[in-house]
């Protein structure tokens, strides 16, 4: 039975939700009417949590994947204490407001990351019981468990039927993450219409499949129900758990109930009135929540006050008996590395040597690991090729929760949007595969931009130097897609001496996330650069007095314009090169400086990169030329393939005479 007080509360919940999004015109009323009492379960009498302290490193999380339902999340925050207020709620999808149509990490208090696109909170919440499995396993001891929280999700049909689902589910059943609870939110309807014009699975068999406790079907309305299996879930530390919960998608409306209608449009004035009668809500006023509802959710928030109290005591005396562990905590949360950390990277590699840039990141990746207790990260399935494995580092798994090494096997997907749960969870995370496979991680990288967080992707073979494996692993269209994704700066180093420094800017990056890219093929040995050459996007790598032509590459191509210019300047054509591994970093320089290393006098110039030309006019300018990409490769040796699309020393000086 739903007590009088716990049903005045949900409904509560759905009509802010119905009135927020009338007032907007805009919004999604049928899941957070419907599901209206598993948030109150969750946040009412399951999660440990504490407004006043919104990032306490032990509270419970809650991710609502199904982010278009964002009205119910705000509704909990606000009556559950967080700084949501009322006026908030009025605001509701309106500019500068913090209750945007979706969720958004870092902009509303007790929203823990960014979803909307579905699947992606599912796959950060599994990245983010990842570390949480992680820092218990290291930092965790008998009677002092800093870290315990759980990991609490809603999922709806449009999260169960994205692929990025199958992955991250897959991964966790085998890692057998307890701490991860996702209640589905099963309506049957979609914005089409109902599931069954597209969707039939056996979701029980497939979990289980997945290795998931899977309990349910509960009664969504029965929140008696739903908090025992969860609490049933809660139990069983061996794997994580889905709680299948039947509910009515736009609950109390008496004509849209049950119905596409109610998915993704306002309920109507008209409507609304009829949904008030039907629930027997007896409050004239708009956004209006009684009395007796505010205390009901006070006594839910003095719950969490006590577990934060009593953490806290556990804490302190942790601080006093492992005052080393406390102190490498703050360390790793910190995401500072330890003093000395740059001088070792700069040094990480072999000097003077042609090497590939992949190895140079192997190098610099192993070095940064002894300085950074948080570096976590791997592949997917290609760390030998990627060069993303920590040496004497264990693998991460059920049998040893405290390993730095991820596998995540071939779900890039996921990938991505784990290593932005365990960012989001403290981590320095990085993750690794080929650049082609971008465009399997694109939204993930997008999500990270969008929430600021430094999450490193680390992408190799990158180019047509790919060779013999032919034009589907040979990266064409893929860098000028990274580098249209706002916030995120891509670096493309030449030689180890680069991607040394490259490495650097992405571990000093606090905000916005990094891609690193690297080559298969061996490259040239630069001449010795400055230690901040690369910091600033681009920079004169060799010059002639008078010069007036100019070559801007990138990558392994820095090392044929290199071999051109030899070949210019001795037929009397002065030419200067230009490194520039980043375009986003060049950008950020002062206008003097870019003037000084593209001086607008010099028109000829020429960009080298073997990929696609979009977005080189704005360094060559209106009469510059391009030597670029515009088919897809082909399968041969690396050295043929470069040959025969013309990116060699002899094209270059026949572009520039």
């Amino acid at each position: 039975m739903v007590s009088k007080i716990d049903e005045l509360s949900i409904n509560t919940i759905r009509i802010l939700a119905a009135e927020a999004i009338q007032k907007a015109n805009s919004g999604h009323p049928g899941t957070p009417m419907g599901a209206a009492p598993l948030g109150f379960t969750l946040f009412q009498r399951v999660m440990k949590f504490n407004p006043a302290d919104p990032n306490w490193l032990n509270r419970d999380r809650f991710i609502l994947s199904a982010g278009h339902a964002s009205m119910l999340l705000y509704g909990l925050l606000h009556l559950s204490g967080f700084d949501v207020t009322m006026d908030d709620l009025k605001q509701f999808r309106q500019w500068k407001s913090r209750t945007p149509g979706h969720p958004e990490y870092g902009h509303t208090p007790g929203v823990e990351t960014t979803t909307g696109p579905l699947g992606q909170g599912f796959a950060h919440a599994v990245g983010m019981a990842i570390g949480q499995a992680n820092l218990a396993a290291r930092f965790n001891r008998p009677e002092h468990k800093i870290f315990d929280h759980h990991i609490f999700g809603l999922m709806g049909d449009g999260d169960m039927q994205e692929g990025i689902t199958a992955e991250a589910a897959s991964l966790a059943g085998h890692l057998k993450l307890g701490r991860l609870i996702f209640l589905y939110d099963d309506n049957g309807i979609q914005i089409e219409g109902s599931t069954n014009l597209a969707y039939s699975d056996n979701v029980r068999a497939r979990f289980e499949g997945y290795r998931w406790h899977v309990v349910g079907p509960v009664d969504g309305n029965d929140i008696s129900a739903v908090e025992n299996a969860i609490r049933m879930g809660m139990a069983d530390d061996s794997k994580p758990t889905l709680v299948i919960c039947k509910t009515q998608i736009g609950y109390g409306s008496p004509n849209k109930m049950n119905t596409a209608d109610v998915h993704g449009s306002p309920l109507g004035d008209d409507e609304i009135r009829l949904v008030k009668k039907t629930l027997d809500w007896r409050f004239e006023e708009s956004f209006q929540v009684p009395d007796e509802v505010r205390a009901h959710f006070q006594k839910g928030g003095e719950r969490g006050q006590r577990a934060y109290d009593h953490w806290q005591q556990i804490w302190e005396s942790y601080q006093v008996k492992f005052s080393d562990d406390a102190l490498a905590l703050k360390s790793l949360l910190s995401g500072q590395g330890k003093k000395g950390w740059e001088k070792a990277l700069l040094e990480s590699f072999p000097k003077g040597k042609s090497i590939a840039t992949r190895s140079a990141n192997g190098f610099a990746l192993n070095k940064i690991k002894e300085y950074f207790p948080g570096l976590i990260g791997g592949s997917a399935d290609l760390a030998p090729s990627t060069k993303t494995h920590l040496v004497y580092e264990p693998a991460f798994g059920h049998e040893n929760y405290a390993g730095r090494n991820l596998h995540f096997g071939v779900r890039e997907h996921a990938m991505g949007a784990i290593t932005n749960g365990l960012v989001l969870t403290g981590f320095r995370a990085y993750s690794g595969t080929f650049l082609v496979f971008a465009d399997y991680m694109k939204p993930a990288i997008r999500m990270a931009a969008l929430m600021n967080l430094p999450s490193i992707f680390i992408f190799t073979h990158d180019s047509i130097g790919v060779g013999e494996d032919g034009p589907t692993h040979q990266a064409i269209e893929q860098l000028a897609m990274l580098r249209a994704i706002p916030n995120l700066v891509v670096l493309r180093p030449a030689d180890g001496q680069e991607s040394a420094q490259a490495w650097q800017i992405a571990m000093e990056r606090t905000t916005g996330p990094t891609a690193l890219v690297f080559t298969r093929q061996n490259t040239a040995a630069l001449p010795k650069i400055s230690e901040d050459a690369v910091s600033k996007g681009a920079y004169v790598l060799s010059d002639c007095e008078n010069a007036d032509r100019l070559i801007i590459a990138t990558g392994s191509e820095v090392g044929i314009a290199m071999e051109a210019v030899a070949l210019l300047n001795e037929k009397g054509k002065a030419t200067r090169v230009v490194s520039m591994p980043s375009w986003e970093l060049f950008r950020q320089q002062p206008q003097s400086y870019r003037d000084a290393v593209l001086p607008p006098g010099i028109t000829q110039r020429l960009a080298v990169e073997a990929a696609s030309s979009l977005g080189w006019h704005e360094f060559v300018g209106e009469h510059g030329k391009i030597l670029s990409m515009t088919t897809f490769g082909a399968s041969a040796p690396a050295e043929r393939v470069f040959a025969e699309f013309g990116f060699s020393a002899k094209e270059i000086v026949r572009r520039l005479t």
